[in-house]
Formats: C-alpha cells, structure tokens, sequence
C-alpha cells in the first residue's frame, strides 16, 4: 500500500464519539464531582491548619479529618479523570497546544501531587499529637497550591491562541508560563477561595457536635464566600472587551442562580439544616462550572469553539458511552456505600 492510500486508509481522528450536548452535559457533571471532592481536601486542610481550634491536634474531628485526607485526595485523583478526558474531547486543540508550551510544568504535577498524596499519608498514620503533622499538611498545601497554579495557566493560555503564539516563538523550552497574569491570577484566587467555602461545609459536618469547630468553619464559609465574591468580580472586570459579550451569554444567569444559592446555603449551614445546605452547596458548585465554560465559549475564537469544529463530525460510538455510564454508576454506588459507611459506623461509636 502506498502512502497515500495508507493516509486514507487511518481513520480521522477530527471527530467526537457522540452528541456534542451529551459529552458538554458529561464534562461539566464529572468536572463538579471532581471540584467536591478537591475543595473538601484542600478547604479543609486550610481551616485544620489554620483555623482557630484549640489543642488541634489532639481534637477528635481534626484527627477524624486527617484521617480521611487520603481517600479525599484519592476521589480528587480519580474523579480528574473522566473531566480531563472529556476536556480534550470538546477542547483538545486549544489545551494541548497550552500544555505543550508549560510541557516541563505541566508534566510535574503526577509527582507533585504523589508527594502531597504522600503526606497525607503521614497525617493519618501520625500518633496523635505529632508536632511533624502541620509540616506534612503545609507541605501538601503547597503542593495543591502549585497544581492550581499550573492548570489556572495552562488553561487561560489555551483560550487566547495568539498568547500562545507569542510565547512559544520567544520560549520552546518547555518552562513557559502565561505571561499576562491578569488572564488567570484573579481566577485561581476565586477557585482558592471557593474551595475554602465548600471545604468548611465538611468540616462544619464533621464537627457539628463541636462547638469550636463549627464556629471555625462558619468563619471560614463566610470569609471564604466573600473572598470568592470579590476575587469573581475582579476576575470578571478584568475580561476587559469579553465582559459585554459574556453579560449578554446564558452565564450570566447561572451566575446569578449561584450567587442566590450559595447566599441560601450558607443560611441553612448556619442554622445546620446540612441537608438543604449540601443540596444548594452541590447545585451552586455546578452553576459556577456551567458558567465557566459558557465564559470560554466567549474568550475563545469562534473558529475554535467546539459547535464550530465539531459540526459534521460525530461518529457516534453508544457502546462506548454505554460501558461508561455503566461503570459511572457504579462507581457512584461505591463511593456513596463508603461515605454512607464511614459516616455510619463513626457516629455509632460517637
């Protein structure tokens, strides 16, 4: 076969296995699974290190928090997964170019996040009262601090393709990052400060029979929720010419749905109704989500918008999405089965 009769022969690899509302639908479900479980590990590690809890180290929720760490970082691991994967359906191009020029970067996080994962570990197997703990958590900080960092650059990158031009022309070393810090800076702060607000939900339900912890994590919720608030809103005004196109967008009604519930939510956590609060909480989680990727619809080129390349290339692969959801489900029922266990057997003892 000559080569190019070969080249015909390869199937295209421009195409999307199905309905490009059922893969959006399946990115932004997966990417809010995935959001819950990181800001409850990386909110709560922030309030057990920092929030104002006497003898914290010997406090029965803090040790009962350190000792779920792990499997929080695990569900994080795991649940980045399938949001990755269906990111490079609908954004492939884009992404992969960004990633390509913070390759080195971006190519670390595996073992960064290992060495955080790591000490997690250590938390949980510490004896009670180890001194080395807020060490082994501050270190894991840092390094959920810089995966943040990385993907809050590589991501804002893959949105303006001539930044990415630019900068790969003056640095092919691998090592680059966006330069123009206002493009992602006020977005990682609000993503930072949003996952102090989610991950003091679980430390308020952790710690409901504690007094001094559930006023730590009220703190946290309400510091937490303004800080987010603000750093949106800078984050928003610094859209510059997008700003007007995005106001006219269906996000900014879920926006508005999300500040509304997130505003309820913290009611009902207060008067620890937790029940309404973790329903508004998960629907305010994925408005924010929806929001974010109708807002990159806006930011990015019309040539590079998903509807755009996407038009007459489905190739619908259902046996595929059928193995998926199947094993979706199941691993939902699993993860439901252990959390409904762990909190089961834990207030039993109590």
């Amino acid at each position: 076969m000559t080569f190019p009769n070969l080249l015909a022969a390869l199937p295209e690899y421009d195409t999307i296995p199905g309905p490009l509302w059922l893969i959006v639908i399946l990115h932004l479900l997966t990417l809010t699974l995935h959001f819950v479980a990181m800001n409850f590990m990386l909110g709560g590690i922030v309030i057990v290190l920092f929030g104002k809890i006497e003898n914290r180290w010997q406090n029965p929720v803090v040790q009962r928090y350190l000792k779920l760490f792990p499997t929080l970082m695990a569900a994080t691991v795991t649940l980045a997964v399938a949001p990755l994967l269906f990111t490079q359906l609908t954004y492939g191009g884009p992404i992969y170019a960004a990633s390509i020029v913070s390759g080195w970067w971006w190519f670390l996080v595996p073992i960064v996040v290992m060495v955080g994962y790591y000490f997690l570990y250590g938390s949980a197997f510490a004896k009670e009262g180890n001194p080395k703990v807020r060490i082994w958590l501050f270190i894991t900080l840092l390094c959920l601090v810089y995966v943040s960092i990385i993907q809050s650059s590589v991501f804002s990158m893959a949105e303006r393709p001539e930044v990415q031009q630019s900068v790969y022309e003056g640095n092919q070393s691998g090592f680059a990052l966006n330069p123009n810090v206002g493009d992602w800076i006020w977005r990682w702060l609000h993503m930072l400060t949003g996952a102090i607000t989610v991950g003091s939900f679980l430390v308020g339900v952790l710690g409901r029979n504690d007094d001094q912890v559930f006023h730590a994590a009220k703190k946290a919720m309400l510091v937490g929720l303004i800080l987010a608030s603000l750093t949106g809103v800078l984050y928003l005004l610094n859209l510059g010419d997008f700003l007007k196109p995005f106001m006219k967008s269906s996000g900014i009604w879920t926006m508005t749905v999300g500040i509304v519930l997130s505003l309820g939510m913290l009611h009902f956590f207060f008067k620890k109704k937790f029940w309404g609060a973790g329903a508004m909480l998960f629907v305010s989680l994925a408005t924010m989500v929806y929001t974010r990727h109708a807002l990159r619809l806006v930011v990015l080129p019309e040539n590079l918008r998903p509807s755009v390349l996407y038009a007459d290339k489905v190739a619908p692969q259902w046996d595929v999405f059928g193995l998926f959801l199947v094993c979706f489900l199941v691993a939902l029922g699993l993860v439901y089965w252990m959390l409904k266990t762990y909190f089961t057997d834990r207030t039993a003892e109590a």
